[in-house]
This record gives structure tokens, sequence and C-alpha cells, in this order.
């Protein structure tokens, strides 16, 4: 079972949510933020940040390791997905009041080790999962939700991650393709 975290309460989520928000307005406002609020999620924690404009995804970045503290990483992980995403235009000040931000903070990924490809089909427990396909130098990862948007089984969810590092979708079958899970605990504004 992958490592677990200490899990956030709901305030916690809403003060994430809250420096998200704050880190975004600070590129438009060029104001500094104080972080005294935020520094006891000194936590190293992987974190994604996810923003939707009226229900479309607009832009989404993170960090899947636990490589910074959790306040640091979803300040920078906030201003990476309005102004960094390769797949959008930068966000533009108009648009913030439409933007409606999700932080999903990970567990630590590993790799499902299997004796076969099939048997990967049962380790992955759709809405709780997301998953991390390496291959060489590709690689991609998938957030649990996204799976459960798409109402995917086990096998759509290795092929779509396998789509969206690169590969042929069926690259989850060749050994040399490692997969790994994680989960995430979600907060999303009201």
């Amino acid at each position: 079972m992958v490592e677990q975290t200490k899990m956030l309460t709901k305030p916690d989520g809403k003060l994430l949510l809250e420096l998200a928000r704050k880190s975004i307005e600070s590129h438009f406002s060029k104001k500094d933020i104080d972080f005294s609020k935020y520094k006891k999620f000194d936590k190293k924690q992987g974190v994604f940040v996810t923003l939707n404009e009226n229900g479309e995804l607009r832009g989404c970045i993170g960090f899947p390791y636990p490589t910074f503290e959790l306040y640091k990483a979803v300040f920078d992980a906030a201003k990476a997905a309005a102004f960094e995403d390769p797949r959008f235009p930068p966000l533009q000040k108009d648009e913030l009041k439409e933007i409606h931000i999700d932080i999903s903070v990970l567990t630590v990924p590993e790799e499902i080790k299997v004796k076969s490809p099939d048997d990967y089909m049962k380790n992955i427990k759709i809405g709780e999962d997301g998953l991390i396909m390496k291959s060489g130098w590709a690689s991609g990862l998938l957030l649990p939700q996204v799976f459960t948007e798409y109402k995917s089984t086990p096998k759509q969810a290795l092929e779509m991650t396998c789509q969206k590092a690169g590969m042929s979708k069926d690259a989850w079958r060749d050994p040399s393709t490692k997969v790994f899970r994680f989960q995430a605990q979600i907060f999303e504004e009201d």
C-alpha cells in the first residue's frame, strides 16, 4: 500500500486554496505574500493545482513527489498552472474571477510490481488511485479524479496514462514500462 501521509482537515484545505489563489493574484498585484500562516504546512508533499474555467480545464501543474514543503509546492504549482501550462495561454487578470481551483495533495507514488501485465488490473482502484507511467524518458501522470470523471476501467486508466506520457496505449504491457500509483486528498473551492 502507498505510504500514508497525515490527513489534512477541511480548514487546512481551505487555507491551501486561499494560498493558491493568493499566489495567482500576486502575479497581477506584484505584492509579496506573507507566508507565516501557511508555514504550518512544512512537510514535503507532492501536490497538483488544477484550474478550471466554466467547467473546462484551464491549467494543471504540480509536483508528483515530495520535493518541496507543501505550502511552497502549492504556491509554485498554482502560479505555474496559471501562467506556465504549455497547453494554455497564460491566465489573464479578467479571467481570475472565473477560475475554480482544486488542490490534490498526493501520497508518495509507489511502483506496482506484477508478475504479468494483466495483474495491474487487480492492483488499480478506480476512484482511489492516480497513475504514473514511466519508460525511458517518457513519463505521464493522471490524477485519480480523471479516471472517475471518465468512468474508466483499470485497463482504460492504464491506456490513458500511457497516452498522456506520449507512449502507445498498450505500452503498459512492456516489461520496461514502470507503473506507479498514488492517492490524493482533494480540496476544491466552493
